[in-house]
This record gives structure tokens, C-alpha cells and sequence, in this order.
């Protein structure tokens, strides 16, 4: 099995390790990889939360021309993540047909496995960085000179103590809530994930009555973090992971909130739901051994209106929406509703 994030199956419970390889990209250049245009490759694939991160955020900033991107197929196979929606099965830019290459040009017999999302340092070929939780937040904060006229402000320095605090509680019940829930090898143990999953969910609508967004009065950090979640709750979770106390379309609040979300350009537009429900339904064989992928839940609602304006809030701040998806990026029709 696998997912997008490093993690381990052991048998006593789901555990979620960290990243390898923490290499920032920064404007100064101080880990030895600095801020440039053209030089690096974002590698996702866009079944993986903690990928669609990356997607969401690059497109809020306007990082498209600066920081190119490879797509990986859903489906895996024993050599991690593969190119095979590529023209015969290369990425085009760095040649090779597995990610697993480019980890091998920078250390063999690493720990973790092949995660995505991950940056590659296009002239040598090799992966600099697949650390999940600090990509985002360096893209937003060390790539500034590279956004767009118009970006937003992902991660406010005055907000940054309440994101924090947001993102960790939503990180620790529902991000990884519900996996602990999915892989859960034991009554008790999938018992007490899915009633934590539930409780955060039931604390957040509450905090999202009110407000627009989580933190402050704009989209933010957290808002991604949570939306990546959200966003495959009932075509996967729910089902798959038997996060079934109740489907995200029938908490009146959280609904509201992930179509607002989702019909904002830079989160929708990265959504590629055929991929997320193949990936999910035929990697996790231990879960699913049919492979059999669910033809629903039907997709129509997600462009509904959602009535969240009224409670005010700027989207984009000051700023302004991105642009339209570059073409080669757009998401295909058999994924979008």
C-alpha cells in the first residue's frame, strides 16, 4: 500500500514518519538550493492530500512559469510513483520514467520510502526536498520574489501563531485522522481515530459558522491544509477509510465551506477526482482487494452555491484570483464534475 505522505503500516497502529529529506529552498540560498526560476520541478500526483498542497498553493501564487510540474499516475507500482502519463512513460523535463530515480541521485538505501509531493533540482537531476508539512510554507514565504502581481499572503506573520495552532489540531485529527481511521488494524484503535476525526470536524464547523475562512478574514495556509482533506472526504474517506459517521454533504457548514473553497480559482482547478478514487480504491489493496473503484458520489453538487460571501471575508486580501490553468495543466473532464 501507499500514500502520498510518508507513512507506515506497523502493527500496532498507523504511523505517519517524517520527511527524509528537509532541504529548504530559500531566497538566501542557505541550505545550498536557492530561489530561482526555472530550476526546480515539483513532482505531485494529484490523488495525494498532502501533494494537492502544493498544486493549491503554486497556483494561489502564481508559481506556474517559475516552478514547473510533472504529474504522476495514480497508480503506483513497486518502483513508487511513475510517469506513464507522459509520452513513453518519461517525464519530459527530467527524463526519468520512476521517481524513485531522482531519490537515488541523491542517497541510496534511504529511509521513508518514495513520497510526493517532491522538488527536484532539474540540472542534476536529483530530489532536494519531500518535506510536506515546510514545501507550502516555504513557497509562500521564500519564493516571494517569483509570486505573481496580485498573490496573497498565505501565511501572514501577525496570524502565523493562530495558523500554527489551527494547522497542528487539524494535522493531527484530520489529516492524519483519518488514516489512522482507514488503517486502523483493530476495533479500539479505528473507534477512538474515528470519534477524535469527528469531534475536530463537529470543533471546526462550529469555528466556521461565523467566519469565512479559519484564521483571519482571507484564504491562509490552514485553509489548504484543511480543504486537501475535505475535498476527498465522501469520495474516499468516508467509504474506503469507514470514515462514516456522517458524509461531509450532510454537515450543513463544512459543505458550505469546501464548495466555497472549491469554486475558488487555485483549489477546484486542481482536483482531479478520477485520480484521487483510482488511487485510493486499487493502491490500498489490503483494504480494498476487490480494486473495484465506486462509481459515485455524484459530482454536480460541488459547483452549487454556497452562500458563504454573506458572511463576508476577502478571498485573495488585497491581492487578486490567479490566472486561468495553463492548458497542459488543466484537470481532464472524467475528473472535474
Amino acid at each position: 500500500m501507499s500514500d502520498g505522505g510518508n507513512a507506515a503500516y506497523g502493527r500496532k497502529s498507523f504511523q505517519r514518519s517524517r520527511a527524509h529529506f528537509t532541504d529548504r529552498i530559500t531566497a538566501d540560498g542557505r541550505d545550498g538550493w536557492p530561489v530561482a526560476a526555472g530550476r526546480y520541478r515539483l513532482v505531485v500526483s494529484r490523488a495525494c492530500p498532502w501533494a494537492s498542497r502544493a498544486l493549491v498553493s503554486r497556483r494561489l501564487l502564481g508559481l506556474e512559469d517559475a516552478l514547473s510540474l510533472a504529474i504522476a499516475d495514480p497508480i503506483q507500482d513497486d518502483r513508487s510513483w511513475r510517469f506513464t502519463l507522459d509520452p513513453d512513460g518519461r517525464d519530459p523535463v527530467l527524463g526519468i520514467r520512476h521517481l524513485s530515480e531522482a531519490y537515488d541521485r541523491r542517497e541510496t538505501d534511504y529511509p521513508g520510502g518514495v513520497s510526493v509531493p517532491a522538488i527536484v533540482d532539474v540540472p542534476s537531476g536529483r530530489l532536494v526536498t519531500n518535506d510536506y508539512q515546510r514545501i507550502t510554507l516555504d513557497l509562500a514565504t521564500e519564493w516571494t520574489s517569483l509570486h505573481r502581481e496580485g498573490a496573497p499572503d498565505l501565511y501572514p506573520e501577525e496570524l502565523r501563531d493562530e495558523i500554527d495552532s489551527v494547522m497542528a489540531d487539524v494535522y493531527e485529527d484530520v489529516n492524519n485522522g483519518v488514516y489512522r481511521a482507514g488503517f486502523a488494524n483493530g476495533q479500539e484503535k479505528y473507534d477512538a481515530a474515528c470519534a477524535r476525526l469527528f469531534r475536530r470536524l463537529e470543533l471546526l464547523a462550529e469555528r466556521l459558522s461565523g467566519r469565512r475562512y479559519l484564521v483571519g478574514d482571507t484564504i491562509t495556509e490552514a485553509d489548504i491544509r484543511l480543504f486537501t482533506t475535505l475535498v476527498r472526504f465522501d469520495a474516499v474517506y468516508h467509504g474506503h477509510f469507514k470514515c462514516n459517521r456522517w458524509k461531509l454533504t450532510e454537515n450543513p457548514v463544512l459543505w458550505a465551506y469546501v464548495r466555497d473553497l472549491y469554486q475558488t480559482p487555485g483549489f477546484g482547478d486542481t482536483v482531479d477526482f478520477d485520480h484521487i478514487k483510482r488511487h485510493y480504491y486499487r493502491v490500498h489493496s489490503g483494504i480494498n482487494p476487490t480494486g473495484i473503484v465506486p462509481l459515485g458520489p455524484d459530482l454536480p453538487g460541488w459547483l452549487t452555491p454556497h452562500h458563504r460571501g454573506e458572511l463576508g471575508g476577502r478571498p485573495f486580501g488585497d491581492g487578486t484570483p490567479p490566472g486561468p490553468v495553463p492548458q497542459a495543466e488543466e484537470v481532464p473532464a472524467r475528473g472535474r464534475p
